[in-house]
C-alpha cells in the first residue's frame, strides 16, 4: 500500500479499483486529517476545499471508500457515523458520553480478534470492535465546575 502523504492519495484510489475524483481525493485527505469526523463535519471542510459538493456525492464517496477498504466507518450509540482512515488494524474506540469525542485505542490483548466469544455460531470471526465509554478530561473539569483546569489549558 502507498504511503500516506496526499501526493499517495490518486494511487490508493486506483489501487481501490476507485476512478479518482476532486471529491474523493478530498474527502479521502480530510479523513486522514480529521479522524472520527461525521458526514456533515467532512461535507463542510469539503465545500470549503472544492468550492460544491453535493451531500450525495459526499455519503455516496465515504461509501464508496468504506467499501474499498479505504476507511473504516464506525457508529457509536446515539451518535452519528464517523469515518477514519485507519483501516485493517483491529482497534477500538472511547467515546465520551458528555461531548461524543471519540479517541483510538489500540487492541488490548492479544491478536485479531481481540476478544473469544463463547459461542462463535460456525462464523470464522476476523474482528472484534469494543468501545469503551467514559467522560473526556474537559467533560469532567466542566462537571467540576469553574476553577478546576482543563486539558486546554
Amino acid at each position: 500500500m502507498a504511503g500516506t502523504s496526499r501526493e499517495d492519495i490518486p494511487h490508493q484510489l486506483r489501487e481501490a479499483g476507485l476512478r479518482v475524483t476532486a471529491a474523493r481525493a478530498t474527502i479521502l485527505d480530510l479523513i486522514r486529517s480529521r479522524p472520527h469526523s461525521d458526514a456533515e463535519s467532512l461535507a463542510r471542510a469539503a465545500r470549503s476545499r472544492l468550492g460544491s459538493v453535493s451531500t450525495q456525492a459526499v455519503y455516496d464517496t465515504l461509501h464508496a471508500l468504506v467499501r474499498a477498504g479505504l476507511a473504516r466507518r464506525i457508529v457509536p450509540a446515539d451518535h452519528p457515523a464517523r469515518f477514519e482512515a485507519r483501516t485493517g488494524d483491529n482497534h477500538h474506540h472511547i467515546v465520551c458520553r458528555g461531548c461524543g469525542a471519540v479517541e483510538d485505542v489500540d487492541c488490548v490483548v492479544g491478536a485479531a480478534p481481540c476478544l473469544t466469544p463463547d459461542q462463535t455460531h460456525g462464523y470464522d470471526l476476523d474482528e472484534a470492535e469494543v468501545t469503551f465509554w467514559g467522560r473526556c478530561p474537559d467533560c469532567r473539569a466542566s462537571a467540576a465546575g469553574p476553577g478546576t483546569p482543563s486539558r486546554k489549558e
